[in-house]
């Protein structure tokens, strides 16, 4: 389920494209991997935010699990906690606790530091703040502890797939630097 057509074309993969997450009806699946996710600027708000990184995403899983499925990792943030002070990290947080009552077998939670990447291909914004620090940040890597390095999209979801496919019981929270490829 997503907003746009994947890249990936694969005999397995279907691609059901809607921007409504609320009403989808997941297919019988075992295994949901939900790396969905906006930005305050992006959504225009902190409610629009909300709806996409809370609500899209706790519906996405509810779907899945009432599906059939049993193991799910989530892409979430560094900082993730329902107790914080910051919005962007307490939505994240709530949305883990959701998640967590759903009934899963399995679940992993992704919290990955600033992640690396060409957003422009991705049909999204540049962003200059975004740029700099990417810069700096693989000026000083010998510097910055692993968990706060910068860390590429395809190290994420390699980690999140090979944790989802050990299939470990109970939840699981794997931070940027448990990511890193190097």
């Amino acid at each position: 389920m997503g907003r746009r057509k994947p890249e990936v074309v694969h005999p397995k993969l279907v691609a059901h494209l809607s921007s409504d997450f609320a009403t989808f009806h997941a297919p019988a699946v075992d295994d949901v991997f939900i790396a969905l996710g906006t930005t305050i600027k992006v959504a225009g708000s902190q409610q629009a935010f909300r709806a996409v990184d809370f609500e899209a995403v706790v519906a996405l899983a509810a779907s899945a699990r009432a599906a059939g499925a049993t193991r799910l990792g989530i892409v979430s943030a560094m900082g993730a906690d329902a107790k914080s002070p910051v919005f962007y990290n307490r939505v994240k947080g709530e949305m883990e606790q959701a998640v967590a009552q759903l009934g899963y077998d399995c679940v992993t939670f992704a919290r990955p530091s600033l992640l690396a990447g060409d957003r422009e291909t991705l049909a999204q914004p540049a962003r200059g703040g975004e740029k700099i620090a990417l810069a700096a940040m693989r000026l000083f890597k010998p510097l910055i502890p692993s968990n706060y390095r910068t860390i590429r999209a395809a190290d994420v979801a390699s980690a999140v797939v090979h944790a989802v496919g050990e299939g470990r019981p109970g939840q699981h929270v794997l931070l940027s630097g448990d990511m890193q490829s190097s």
